[in-house]
């Protein structure tokens, strides 16, 4: 068993990364090995898996076996020299970056290496990129970090010319089927409709393959895109969309929010006998609710996103019938809706109709306002 197996589809990246494993424990200084690695690939192709797996790698006695103390408590936070930053908010603020470099200016204190995993590099603001630099240009000798980014475009370019690139790909439907079947028992039939509809995303596949509720959201989704005819059709449209993201991300944070509020009010003396919150309890209750309300409103960008990236399916198995392609189809299970559109739908309003998806994804992730991007978007797809 290895860290590595977790990869799906990922074999020239693994052998890179075993190299400069083996590099790193002989202790000799070879190309293969450097400070700073950024893992780039598209949603679900396992960058971040990537880089946890290379950090186990790097601190575990056996090169990565995944079953020693090392190797588990690297990958769940509670390895002392591996840091794994994940960012629940907007962005990634200059603060964060300086209580970091902080953290890991110390030497390892198991031996071997400190790791930094940044999953989210691309949102790290140009201040914070800017303190990191300094620490990725003047490394300390056992520290490496890796970065994870959707493209190399989304890390300042000073920041990737420092680092080593890894470009992880999109892992085959086949693939992604076969690991839910072994790993997560999942059903052939479910595993495949999973595999298809995430579009390689393996993550997501495995949340749609085990949750009712997604797979019947998503039918609601489709079925408002298959029956825009009309404006009015194209408002209500957006405020569904907007609806059910919004409380679906409402319904995952509550339980949680409620928690960490109740939690921290007792770290200030909440509840004690004869005296209330200490001191700054009051003040650091609001900047946790501050905190809380950004998770929520990136979870609702992020269930948008995943809303768009669905109905964007529907036009390109539409494009790729007019294109004469029938057998690659994503919705298998409406075949026959997609055909009658095909038909219906001119060739270059499909394309428009994608670019307008792409384009409302784009300013989603520039924080425009949600019901306004999504009923332009719907407007368009009329």
């Amino acid at each position: 068993m290895s860290v590595f197996d977790t990869l799906v589809g990922q074999e020239h990246l693994i052998a890179q990364l075993q190299g400069a494993i083996m590099s790193a424990k002989s202790g000799e200084e070879t190309q293969e090995m450097t400070h700073a690695w950024v893992f780039t690939g598209p949603p679900g192709s396992g960058r971040s898996s990537a880089a946890v797996a290379f950090a186990q790698a790097l601190v575990c006695p056996s090169l990565g076996c995944g079953t020693c103390n090392a190797c588990l408590s690297a990958a769940n936070g509670g390895h002392p020299d591996v840091e794994i930053i994940r960012t629940e908010g907007l962005s990634i603020k200059i603060d964060e970056v300086r209580e970091l470099l902080a953290r890991v200016a110390w030497a390892p204190s198991m031996g071997g290496w400190r790791v930094v995993v940044m999953e989210d590099a691309d949102r790290l603001t140009e201040s914070a990129a800017n303190a990191l630099l300094k620490a990725i240009e003047e490394p300390g000798n056992r520290t490496v970090w890796l970065l994870c980014a959707p493209t190399l475009h989304d890390v300042l370019p000073t920041i990737r010319s420092r680092c080593r690139h890894m470009q992880l790909v999109t892992p085959s439907t086949k693939d992604v089927a076969a690991v839910l079947q072994s790993r997560d028992g999942i059903s052939p039939q479910m595993a495949d409709f999973a595999a298809r509809v995430s579009q390689g995303h393996i993550g997501r596949a495995k949340y749609i393959a085990i949750n009712e509720h997604v797979r019947s959201n998503r039918k609601v989704i489709m079925n408002l895109a298959l029956h825009l005819t009309n404006v009015a059709d194209a408002f209500k449209a957006a405020q569904t969309l907007v609806d059910l993201a919004t409380d679906d991300a409402k319904a995952a944070v509550e339980i949680r929010d409620e928690k960490e509020q109740e939690e921290l009010a007792q770290a200030y003396g909440k509840g004690a006998t004869g005296r209330g919150m200490a001191t700054g309890g009051s003040k650091a209750l609001k900047e946790l609710e501050k905190e809380q309300k950004t998770r929520t409103t990136r979870m609702v960008r992020d269930s948008l996103d995943a809303a768009l990236l669905d109905i964007a399916t529907l036009y390109r198995d539409i494009m790729m019938i007019q294109s004469g392609h029938v057998d690659s189809l994503i919705n298998i299970e409406m075949a026959e809706e997609i055909r009658t559109l095909a038909t219906i739908l001119p060739t270059h309003r499909t394309i428009q109709k994608l670019d307008a998806i792409m384009k409302a994804r784009k300013n989603l992730g520039f924080n425009a306002a949600p019901l306004l991007t999504i009923e332009a978007l719907m407007c368009e797809l009329v």
